[in-house]
């Protein structure tokens, strides 16, 4: 089981003590002395983190992480027992780092004013500045989904779980107030998430140099958060989506199916009609 945030308050301390200072690989810091434990600790942390990355969990031993840190085995399962634990300690340590990690912190006001273009660009730009300071972090997770490691249903029930429940609460909310039209809420958050995970992934993993789409962070949450709201077909002179008969939306061809076939239903009736009174006749 991972425990809820036991690094919080020794790692918070840890690295506002060591955010303006390198972190050494070495056994020693800079003065020659030897690292507290809380230094170790977190030096030992981010090693693993950054050979999980790369190499995923199985592909990297302790033995690796220890030589890569500078110390010996024992050292790394004096402050982790097992690498278990050190994917947990990874899980509360970017608690720490990025505020549980939850985008949701930044749109709190937006959502309480129902600001809800604010709500969707705030998550979307949130999330984009988090995977692009992190690659680290999105490259474990791969690895953990990939290898079908519990790091990766621990962070889906830690965070994802809540980011889903959370805006789809919202847009509930907003579905009974008129703003938002009637589809299933889930849809519309994987929608929306599904946007934003592509263009992360894409950046950091597929196309680095950005040869297909090169805008900022802000634009594209700006954009998505656009397409997400208003969606991306020109409106007519009445402010209804322009389209060809051959472009139409399911529901507009299912409303025009059952004009259609109102229609016919009409034109049958009243020939029906007729013939029965001409026979009466």
């Amino acid at each position: 089981m991972v425990s809820e945030y036991l690094l919080r308050n020794n790692l918070k301390r840890t690295l506002l003590t060591h955010n303006k200072k390198t972190m050494p690989n070495s056994g020693a810091n800079g003065n020659g002395a030897r690292m507290a434990g809380d230094e170790r600790r977190l030096q030992i942390l981010r090693i693993a983190m950054r050979l999980f990355s790369q190499r995923g969990f199985r592909g990297t031993t302790t033995k690796e992480i220890a030589l890569a840190a500078g110390v010996s085995e024992a050292m790394v399962f004096r402050h982790f027992a097992n690498k278990e634990m050190l994917y947990s300690a990874i899980l509360d340590q970017k608690a720490c780092v990025h505020d549980t990690l939850d985008p949701r912190q930044a749109v709190t006001d937006a959502m309480e004013s129902k600001d809800d273009r604010a709500v969707f660009e705030g998550i979307a730009l949130e999330t984009l500045n988090q995977h692009d300071s992190d690659p680290e972090f999105q490259r474990l997770l791969l690895h953990s989904a990939l290898e079908e490691h519990d790091l990766a249903q621990m962070f889906w029930e830690k965070f994802v779980r809540r980011v889903y429940r959370s805006l789809g609460n919202y847009i509930r909310q907003r579905q009974r107030e008129g703003a938002i039209v009637e589809l299933e809420p889930s849809v519309v958050v994987r929608a929306f998430i599904g946007m934003v995970m592509h263009h992360s992934l894409n950046n950091n993993l597929w196309d680095r140099k950005r040869s297909l789409l090169k805008i900022s962070n802000q634009v594209a949450a700006r954009e998505f958060a656009g397409i997400l709201l208003h969606g991306i077909a020109a409106k007519d002179e009445t402010g209804m989506p322009s389209r060809t008969s051959g472009n139409k939306s399911i529901g507009q061809r299912f409303a025009a199916k059952k004009i259609t076939s109102g229609r016919h239903n009409g034109s049958a009736k009243l020939r029906v009609n007729s013939k029965r009174k001409r026979s009466r006749k």
